[in-house]
Parts: C-alpha cells; structure tokens; sequence
C-alpha cells in the first residue's frame, strides 16, 4: 500500500493541479508525483502514456517560472502490471517557483504541508527569495512581476542612454532566470516606498503649513522631492556695490547631496518612507538604515563610502545624478564653508538623519566665518591705504604671489574685501 507524505502525491489522473504539486515539492525538499495512482494508494495505472507525458512536460515548460526543467525527470514505470508516471522532483535553486499567471504571489507559490500542497505565505516567500539571492535585497527577487518604466525610459532616453531588455539585465534589473529584481522595483512606476515631506510653522512640529508625499519610480520622487524643497528654499538678496547677491536659505548643492543621499542610502528592506521636514531654521533628511556594517561615522565624514545599495548607486552615477562615490558628505560641508553653522549628521542603528541649518534664518544671517589670524595680519595694510594690490602685499609682507592670490580670495569670498578691476590691474578695497 502506497501512502501520500511531504514528498509523495499520488493523482489517479493527469490535472491540472499537478503544476501547484510540482511548484511545491520545487520549492520544498523535492518529492515524487504518481500519475495512475488513486489517493488511497490503489494502482489504476495510465492509459495513454505519451499523451500524458507531454501534457506535464508542456505544463512545466510554459506554466511555471523560473525554468524548474532541469530538476524535474519524468518516467514511466510498471507497478502490478500497470502503467504509472512517475515524476520526480528536485529542490530547485531559483526558488521561489510559481505559476507564471499567478506571479510571486500565495496564489502563484506553493509548498508542502505534510502530505498536502498549500499556498505559501508572504513570509515563507520572502525568506525563499532571501535564501536564494542572498542578503543584498535590490539583487533579490521582486514579488511583484508586474513592473512597468514609464519614467525610467523617459530618464534614460532623455539622457541618451539605452534602456533596452539587454541593459536591463546588465544593470541588474533582471536575473538570469529572466525575473525583475527588487532593483527594477525600486525603479519602476509601481515602487511602493516613498518620500514623505512636511512644511512646518517655527522650529518645531506642531503645525503644518504644507505636505506632501510621493510614490512611483525612484527617479520620479527626487526629481519632484527637490522640486518641492526648492519651492521653500527660498531667497535673500544682499548688495555688493551695485550687484545684487540672492542667497538662497539651503545651499542648492547641499540639498541635492542631502537628497540622493537618503534615496540612495536607504535599507529598503524596512517598508518606512524617508522623511523631509522643513522648519524655519533648518530642513531635515531621515531615512532608515544606519551606517552599513563596516563603516564608522568618522569614516563617512572622511568620504569614505561603502554602498548598500551599490547597483542602484551605479545606476544614478551612469545617469550624472551622482559624480562620485562618497564625496556627497564632503559636498555638503564645503556649501556651508563661509558660515560658522554647519550640516549636522546623526547616526543611530537603523537611521541616518542630516539637518542642514538656513543660512538665512535671523539667528545665523550674520554668522560669516570671520577673517584668520592669518589674514587678519594682512588686513592691516588695508587700514592704512584705501587701495591695495596684490604687488603690495607681497612687498610688505614679503611673501609669494601664490599666498598672496589665496588670501586676498578668501578674503574677498568673505565679504571683507571687494575686488576692483582684473587680470594685472586688479585692486582690492577694505568693504565698509
């Protein structure tokens, strides 16, 4: 007397429902399937073998996905006389298996639960993906199969870079079994994380003035997140001579550096969306996942970078939204080199948080870095002539051209100092 278990299925009978049995024992620890066997282990045997052997083979070939073909053998044997399909299956390596009309979904994946073949739970499906794609989620399977790129043709197209079926697959968008990865996820119109952001009243959050909260490709959400930003980023205007000087209150260099940072960086293994909250005197970029294992804050602030995401980061780098790894940090800070306030970087387990502070706000509009020591001793000639060359200074204080050009910048980037003229006629004035 045969008996169905975990890894035996009789059908008196080819069906359709074999396809889930097959899926389940691929996706499980393998098994035998019996065709010509009742379910009470009675031997009825198979009329037309080869009619029934090719009606499976054309099931696995065109109904499940991936190509489970390579761990299925089929046979026919004689048991008490009679014709039984035998088809045996192995634990595959691509898990998980599914019905190619159903997706990764319960409905498409099954396993075995004892002697019977159940939709697998979203848990069990994911744990599979893990298992057999590692710990990188973007190289993992995406559930979702369904995956269109609107905007992501649009990107690509507009900057004259080929996103064909060829370069998907170069990119990582889709693996060698032909599926979307969770990097194409990440990229199309059906990305399900998204960028929250909020206005707020004063310095704290207690009232909105405005929100907003984007979803769809990746490419389309910075694009509309730095929009949003740069309608409050708003401008001063300052007056040297008659040019007139608009500063805005966030450096726009820091904001985009702030921005890719959290898109890029991000643990999209966590379903949170990355918060931007603007205040009065500062604008703030929390996203989930901390420092990758690895890496040290005093690491990062060094530019040294180690990417969790690193094919997405190479995807934004073929597309000049980034131009190098692990300079955006170093970016961010050189925007802010005249102001004594500066980006501030936080760091916990599972968040990195950046706050830029509004170099406008009336707490910091008159916060200019100061001259050094250096160049204050330079500033002493200035107070006795009310012209002074760049020949003067290396005469009085007998240094070279070089160290004469760097200190007269510096002071003139400052604001200490006006330039006059240019080229060997140039001449500089002490700013009133």
């Amino acid at each position: 007397m045969f008996i169905e278990n975990k890894t035996t299925e009789f059908k008196r009978e080819y069906t359709e429902n074999i396809k889930k049995t097959i899926i389940a024992f691929a996706n499980s620890s393998g098994g035998k399937l019996f065709i010509g066997i009742d379910n009470d282990g009675t031997v009825c045997g198979v009329n037309d073998v080869d009619d029934t052997m090719l009606k499976v083979t054309n099931a696995v070939r065109d109904a499940i996905r991936p190509d489970v073909t390579m761990f299925i053998h089929c046979d026919c044997e004689l048991i008490d006389n009679k014709a039984v399909i035998i088809i045996t299956v192995q634990r595959g390596t691509a898990r998980p298996y599914y019905l190619s009309g159903k997706g990764i979904r319960p409905e498409g994946v099954f396993v075995r639960q004892g002697a019977s073949t159940v939709p697998a739970t979203e848990s069990a499906i994911l744990n599979m993906i893990k298992e057999t794609s590692g710990d990188r989620f973007e190289d993992a399977v995406s559930l979702n199969q369904q995956l269109t790129f609107n905007k992501a043709d649009e990107v690509f197209e507009n900057r004259k870079i080929l996103f064909d079926d060829a370069q998907k697959r170069t990119l990582g968008l889709v693996n060698e079994s032909g599926l979307y990865t969770n990097l194409a996820l990440l990229l199309s119109d059906q990305c399900p994380y998204s960028i929250k952001l909020a206005v707020f009243e004063g310095s704290v959050k207690t009232i909105f003035k405005n929100r907003a909260e984007l979803s769809g490709s990746l490419l389309s959400q910075i694009e509309d997140a730095y929009e949003f930003i740069d309608m409050h980023n708003h401008v001063r205007a300052e007056f040297k001579g008659l040019e007139r000087i608009d500063i805005r209150d966030y450096p726009p260099e820091a904001v985009r550096e702030a921005l890719l940072n959290a898109v890029v960086h991000r643990d999209y293994s966590f379903s949170s969306s990355t918060l931007i909250s603007i205040f009065d005197d500062r604008i703030e970029f929390v996203n989930i996942g901390g420092l990758v294992k690895g890496i040290s804050y005093d690491d990062i602030m060094l530019g040294i970078s180690l990417l969790r995401n690193k094919k997405l980061a190479d995807i934004f780098y073929r597309l000049n939204f980034i131009e190098a790894y692990g300079t955006g940090i170093m970016k961010m800070m050189s925007s802010y080199e005249e102001y004594l306030m500066k980006p501030d970087i936080e760091v916990s387990d599972n968040v990195f948080k950046v706050t830029l502070p509004n170099i406008n706000y009336s707490d910091n509009s008159n916060m200019k870095i100061s001259a050094t020591a250096e160049e204050d001793k330079i500033l002493q000639i200035f107070r006795n002539r009310d012209v002074v060359t760049r020949k003067d200074m290396e005469s009085e204080f007998n240094i070279s051209k070089s160290t004469a050009l760097r200190i007269l910048n510096s002071l003139d980037k400052k604001g200490i100092i006006a330039k006059k003229g240019a080229g060997k006629g140039a001449s500089y004035i002490l700013k009133k």
